[in-house]
């Protein structure tokens, strides 16, 4: 079997159908963590997403998440990215032939450019963690969505809170002090009173999906063979590692804090 069709073989999963249709390849090329297209996918099921909706995609990367939005739903998409430059984003917008629905945005977590309540929803997949488990930056985040519109991430976590590090088996993951339960990113998102929690959940068998893309980039030759991703996700067999997926709907009114 080539690496080809082995690569195609590992991103060919039946609970991804939409994600499916995309060139094995094109994903590689555009992948910067967990497959995003997966992530995507799963985050639309808790989303309802409708053509012409103006959605946030935020830490979009190089763009694949947006692009796929947009041709999967329909709606227009900010792909916001921080490390990823806009025109490099855009050439990539403009190959897929979405260049009248994504328009790509350079700008940092803190400083985003954007009205508020311009979105119908806010998406973000594999990045809300890196500025979204502090206590004040939802109250900030969540004006850019409509009064009833949704806010969806899902991210890296963990079955359980370590106390301290984690297991040794997991080598530089048990330094991940932002990866946290589906409870923790419930409690942080619902403590706030700005959302209502519609979905706090941690993806059933995550850690088996992101231990498929751990192996498919080995395959594509994007890992070497002793790296230590695809060690450790043999090695945790999905007993710590996974993913959370979190939706939460903007109330209508704001609490009042005294």
């Amino acid at each position: 079997m080539t690496s080809t069709h082995a690569l195609a073989r590992l991103l060919a999963n039946k609970r991804f159908p939409l994600s499916a249709k995309y060139d094995p390849e094109w994903v590689m090329k555009c992948e910067m963590g967990p497959n995003a297209l997966w992530l995507t996918e799963l985050l639309a099921e808790r989303i309802p997403l409708k053509p012409g909706m103006r959605v946030l995609d935020m830490g979009c990367g190089r763009a694949m998440s947006s692009i796929f939005l947009a041709k999967e739903f329909g709606v227009q998409v900010w792909a916001n990215d921080l490390w990823i430059p806009a025109s490099e984003n855009w050439q990539r917008i403009k190959e897929a032939g979405v260049e009248d629905r994504v328009f790509p945005i350079h700008a940092e977590a803190h400083s985003l450019p954007y009205a508020e309540e311009f979105f119908d929803a806010i998406v973000s997949m594999d990045s809300y963690q890196y500025y979204g488990t502090d206590d004040l930056y939802l109250t900030h985040f969540v004006k850019l969505v409509k009064r009833g519109g949704r806010i969806g991430i899902v991210v890296p976590g963990l079955a359980r809170e370590f106390r301290g590090r984690g297991p040794a088996h997991l080598g530089s993951y048990r330094a991940c002090f932002d990866f946290h339960t589906a409870d923790w990113w419930g409690r942080h998102w619902g403590r706030t009173g700005l959302v209502k929690i519609e979905t706090a959940e941690a993806v059933p068998g995550g850690g088996r999906l992101w231990c498929r893309w751990e192996e498919a980039q080995y395959v594509a030759g994007t890992r070497k063979r002793d790296d230590t991703d695809v060690k450790v996700f043999r090695a945790d067999k999905g007993r710590n590692l996974g993913f959370v997926r979190l939706v939460g709907r903007r109330v209508m009114s704001d609490p009042v804090w005294t």
